[in-house]
């Protein structure tokens, strides 16, 4: 087994994974090839105990947030295992260890997390590549682990490594040839970093919700809007279904909506727009510190 750090978590894995940064210690998680038979298969709950299939791919079988067993198909693409291991595998069990997981990928930014939320294509990794590239510490990229505990909201790093669309990744400056994909037929491209990866939790203080328009702009939206969009962009909320985990997801939302800022950015679909999109997210964010120094002063006065 090699011994690897993700999400915050020791990783002791015998499937190898190269994405992930090689660490030493004691393993909170581990990932072992295994069958799936029927004194295992039973034991499905929908809950810490969850039996999952990815056609094509593998079947799985992860127990309480500490224990993956794969049975991978014959002859299946290494690649496209560890992609489904490192996505709704992991998912799944980041949510058995109590955490919210969203569809989004984040940024540091003033060492706080922002967060960048939408389904697939939405731009999400383009976004955050672009900060990345214009100098910005990245923490995750389509997986965005959240701890809430003490009512300050905490984003878990994942790895150094986002999936890139070929126009994307030129408009950024990067060359294509020198990108592999992310697995065999997916047309993404692996866009590892080689700095500018921050391998510690911060504070989450804003996501903005991804939407395509006619026009840039940031608007505010009201908590009511901010729950149905955590709701629909939560991961593997259909798979971990037992009333508990639905209870307490419900609960996971209210308090992000408390403790972190919630904004609209619409966007026109044009790859050459980005610095500006940039610059948007920027003074928008410039603003809301400013608000906030604001506030505390007449707090205390």
């Amino acid at each position: 087994m090699k011994y690897y750090k993700a999400y915050n978590l020791c990783i002791a894995s015998e499937l190898q994974l190269p994405e992930l940064v090689e660490t030493e210690g004691e393993p909170d998680v581990i990932v072992r090839f295994g069958k799936i038979d029927n004194a295992i298969a039973i034991q499905h709950d929908g809950g810490q105990n969850f039996l999952g299939e990815m056609p094509e791919v593998a079947e799985c079988f992860i127990r309480n947030g500490q224990e993956i067993i794969i049975n991978p198909l014959p002859g299946v693409d290494e690649a496209l295992l560890r992609t489904v291991l490192l996505g709704p595998i992991l998912c799944v069990l980041l949510r058995q260890r109590g955490l919210l997981v969203l569809h989004a990928s984040c940024i540091d930014i003033n060492h706080k997390g922002v967060a960048f939320m939408g389904g697939s294509g939405w731009g999400k990794s383009t976004l955050a590549t672009a900060f990345h590239t214009k100098g910005y510490d990245v923490l995750t990229d389509d997986v965005l682990p959240i701890e809430i505990k003490t009512g300050q909201p905490v984003v878990f790093p994942s790895y150094p490594q986002f999936k890139l669309c070929p126009d994307a990744a030129t408009s950024l400056g990067h060359d294509t040839n020198s990108l592999s994909p992310v697995s065999q037929n997916s047309f993404k491209l692996a866009y590892k970093l080689s700095d500018g990866f921050q391998q510690t939790p911060l504070p989450l203080h804003h996501i903005y919700v991804l939407d395509k328009g006619s026009e840039h702009k940031i608007t505010r939206i009201k908590p009511q809007e901010a729950f149905i969009e955590l709701v629909r962009h939560t991961r593997a909320i259909s798979s971990i279904s037992k009333q508990e985990f639905m209870a307490n997801h419900l609960h996971f939302c209210s308090e992000l909506i408390k403790n972190v800022r919630f904004s609209r950015f619409t966007r026109k679909p044009s790859l050459g727009d980005l610095p500006e999109l940039m610059k948007l997210v920027e003074d928008d964010l410039a603003q809301s510190y400013q608000n906030d120094s604001t506030n505390a002063l007449n707090f205390v006065s």
